[in-house]
C-alpha cells in the first residue's frame, strides 16, 4: 500500500535530510567487557534462504552449497534466515535467527535443507522489517506441535513499532507493514523477551544487544521511517541485534540480520562485549545497497583492518558493494547462495 504524504511532507523532508548530513543518532554505549563468551569446538550456520540462488556454484572454503535436483530447489527471495547451531561440551543447541520475506519460502527450504523445528532451542529477530520476520508467523503456524511451549523468542525494542520508507524525490511514502506481538502471543507456542543487553540465545552463541555507533560514515538510512506515539519519525534502527559466537583457534564469527547499525558498528561492537579482537568470520547482510562508493570503500577499508578470515556477504550487502568487495579482499571474500551450510571449527 502506497500513501502520499500531505501534512508534514516538507517536515519529513527536511528532517531526512538533515539526518543523511549531519548523521546523528541517538546514543548506545557498550561497556568495557559485558560478557564471558567461551570457546566452542564448532559453529554451523545455515542460510535458510537469501536473496540469490546458484545450484552449480562451487562449494566456499567453509561452506557446501546445497545442489537440489527435480522438485528439490530452495527459494531465494528478498530476505535472509539462519538456522545456526552450536557445540558446546559435546553438546548441540540450535537457533533460529530471522526468518525470511514469507513462510513458504521458510518452510519449504528448512524441509528441504533437513531443518527439524522441533530441535530449535531458541528464536531470535535482529529488528522489525517485513524481509526478516515474512515467515515468522507461518513457521509457528505450520510447525507450532513440534515446538516446545516456552521457547524464547528474543527481539530487540521498537521490534513491534509500525515501519514505512519514503522517496525523498516524490514524497511517496510506503507502509512496509509490522509484526504484531498479540498475534505471535495467541499462537501460545513462544515467550517473547525483549531484550537491550548482550544475552545468551544458546550456549555458545550471544545476541549483541543494542549496538553501539561509533564510526562516522554508518548513519542509517535517512528513507526509513517509524512510527512513535502517533508520529512518523525517521527510524534508526536502535534495536537492531547481531549474533556472537567464538569459536576454538578461530576466533569471533560475528552474524548481522541486515547491520543497519552499519557492520563495522556491529563487528566492533562484538569485539568490544568480548574483548577478543581476533574475527574469524562476518556473515549476513552489510546494507550496502544503493550506498555511495565512498561509503563502500570505507567500510571495506575498516573491515579489511579487522584482518577476518571470511566476509560472506548476503541479502542487502547490494552488487556494488559485493562487488567491491570482491576485488578489495579476494581471499576472504565469499558470495552467499540460499541453502549454503558453512561451518567454522571442527
Amino acid at each position: 500500500m502506497k500513501l502520499t504524504v500531505k501534512q508534514g511532507s516538507s517536515k519529513a523532508k527536511q528532517e531526512t535530510k538533515a539526518g543523511k548530513a549531519s548523521g546523528k543518532t541517538p546514543k548506545i554505549e557498550a561497556g568495557p567487557h559485558v560478557i564471558d563468551l567461551p570457546e566452542i569446538g564448532r559453529l554451523t550456520v545455515t542460510v535458510v534462504t537469501d536473496n540469490y540462488t546458484d545450484s552449480i556454484r562451487p562449494d566456499a572454503p567453509v561452506g557446501k552449497r546445497f545442489r537440489g535436483g527435480p522438485g528439490a530447489f530452495v527459494h531465494a527471495g528478498h530476505g535472509l534466515s539462519f538456522y545456526i547451531e552450536t557445540l558446546l561440551k559435546r553438546k548441540s543447541h540450535a537457533l533460529m535467527f530471522d526468518y525470511g520475506p514469507d513462510p513458504y519460502i521458510a518452510i519449504r527450504n528448512m524441509e528441504l535443507l533437513g531443518i527439524d523445528p522441533g530441535k530449535v532451542n531458541s528464536f531470535g529477530l535482529s529488528h522489525g522489517h517485513l524481509d526478516h520476520w515474512g515467515g515468522l508467523l507461518g513457521l509457528l503456524k505450520h510447525h507450532g506441535d513440534k515446538i516446545a511451549k516456552g521457547t524464547p523468542l528474543y527481539v530487540g525494542g521498537e521490534t513491534f513499532a509500525h515501519r514505512y520508507s519514503v522517496n525523498l524525490s516524490t514524497l511517496v511514502r510506503t507502509d512496509i507493514g509490522r509484526l504484531k506481538k498479540k498475534e505471535i502471543e495467541s499462537f501460545g507456542i513462544v515467550e517473547i523477551r525483549e531484550i537491550k543487553e548482550p544475552t545468551e540465545a544458546i550456549p555458545g552463541c550471544w545476541l549483541t544487544g543494542d549496538i553501539e555507533r561509533t564510526t562516522e560514515y554508518e548513519k542509517g538510512t535517512p528513507t526509513l521511517l517509524v512510527k512513535r506515539g502517533g508520529k512518523v519519525e525517521r527510524d534508526y534502527m536502535m534495536g537492531e541485534q547481531g549474533l556472537v559466537s567464538n569459536v576454538k583457534d578461530k576466533g569471533l564469527v560475528v552474524i548481522s540480520g541486515c547491520a543497519h547499525a552499519g557492520i563495522v558498528n556491529t563487528v566492533k561492537h562484538a569485539r568490544k562485549i568480548t574483548s577478543i579482537n581476533k574475527v574469524h568470520a562476518i556473515i549476513g547482510g552489510f546494507h550496502l545497497v544503493n550506498s555511495a562508493p565512498d561509503l563502500i570503500s570505507k567500510t571495506i577499508a575498516d573491515i579489511q583492518a579487522m584482518k577476518p578470515d571470511y566476509v560472506i556477504a548476503t541479502h542487502c550487502t547490494g552488487f556494488e558493494a559485493m562487488s567491491a568487495f570482491a576485488k578489495e579482499m579476494p581471499d576472504q571474500f565469499i558470495i552467499n547462495t540460499a541453502g549454503t551450510r558453512y561451518t567454522f571449527g571442527a
